[in-house]
């Protein structure tokens, strides 16, 4: 018979970080600019703001997802305080 092993979590490194601390530092370090450019939509390229960024993304989860890839493909395990 096969032991049966647990299968081990990936580290997920958004855990314990809000959307809004990712988005700053987003925005931080690429400007609004460069957001729009590379994910269009409209939120960040009309009167881009993080209020108004983080209302859509929490109700868009597609969007959302396309932040919180571009923060993992970028930063990966980014320490959370710079």
């Amino acid at each position: 018979m096969d032991s049966i092993k647990p299968k081990t979590k990936e580290k997920d490194p958004l855990v314990g970080l809000t959307l809004e601390k990712l988005l700053t530092t987003l925005v931080k370090h690429y400007g609004w600019e460069y957001l729009g450019q590379t994910i269009p939509i409209n939120c960040f390229n009309k009167d881009p703001s993080i209020k108004s960024s983080l209302t859509f993304l929490r109700k868009t989860p597609w969007a959302r997802t396309k932040v919180e890839q571009l923060y993992i493909q970028y930063f990966g395990e980014f320490p959370r305080d710079a």
